[in-house]
């Protein structure tokens, strides 16, 4: 997903990105990193377009700023959807590899992707997981031709952020609006709130859809704490 259709000539001037993640914290559907990027002369511009970090800001106005930027023909924006199958199955194997890792590995396959694209990025802003500065090196060492800025809160300070931070938003607000349940049972229903452990109507769906058997459905982060208060619910099964 994303603006990939074909190579803007302003792509090949040294070039900006920043990247946010949105659905870090809900214990269903995916989380989602989403990017922005333009020409370094294009910054002054998109400093204009109202981005704001999208947590700040109401979906009617989130939605009308995504298909903005979709239309403006000076920004490129692409998205990683990492379902909640995966994040669990990755917090839950062997060799567990955490939900900072997770993210890390995210927001380098991004900047990957970009960079594949043929897109000259010269500097790269990005809103921290873990500590800034060993994020930052983290960074820099798989990508020495770059600038990195790594800081907390960069989504409310840097306009590009903003920008990736309505990406991220929107896509994982319209994913969840557009789940297909896999699961088939007639009693399954979609009013699962805002998916965040503390929403009452999310912890009223996950009370009404655990299964003694198959757990829950694949909409749920089952690697969450706030899952395994469940647990005690569920027949053993043995291999």
């Amino acid at each position: 997903m994303g603006s990939e259709t074909g190579l803007p000539k302003w792509a090949s001037e040294p070039c900006i990105m920043g990247i946010d993640e949105a659905g870090r914290g809900p214990v269903l559907g995916p989380m989602v990193y989403g990017c922005l990027y333009c020409s370094v002369s294009y910054q002054k511009t998109l400093a204009t377009l109202n981005f704001a970090d999208s947590k700040t800001l109401k979906e009617e106005m989130r939605e009308e700023l995504f298909e903005n930027l979709k239309a403006d023909e000076s920004i490129g924006w692409a998205v990683d959807v990492i379902d909640p199958r995966e994040l669990s199955a990755k917090m839950l194997k062997k060799h567990k590899i955490n939900l900072n890792e997770i993210s890390h590995d995210s927001a380098m396959g991004l900047v990957s992707k970009v960079l594949n694209l043929g897109v000259l990025l010269t500097e790269v802003y990005v809103d921290t997981v873990g500590d800034p500065e060993k994020y930052r090196i983290k960074l820099s060492e798989r990508f020495p031709s770059i600038k990195f800025v790594v800081a907390k809160k960069a989504d409310s300070l840097y306009p590009v952020v903003s920008g990736a931070s309505i990406v991220a938003k929107v896509t994982r607000d319209r994913a969840l609006r557009d789940w297909v349940l896999d699961e088939t049972a007639e009693n399954i229903n979609r009013n699962f709130g805002s998916g965040y452990p503390g929403d009452p109507g999310t912890k009223s769906w996950l009370d009404d859809h655990k299964h003694s058997v198959f757990g829950f459905p694949t909409l749920v982060r089952f690697s969450w704490g706030t899952c395994t208060s469940y647990s005690k619910h569920l027949v053993e099964v043995l291999w």
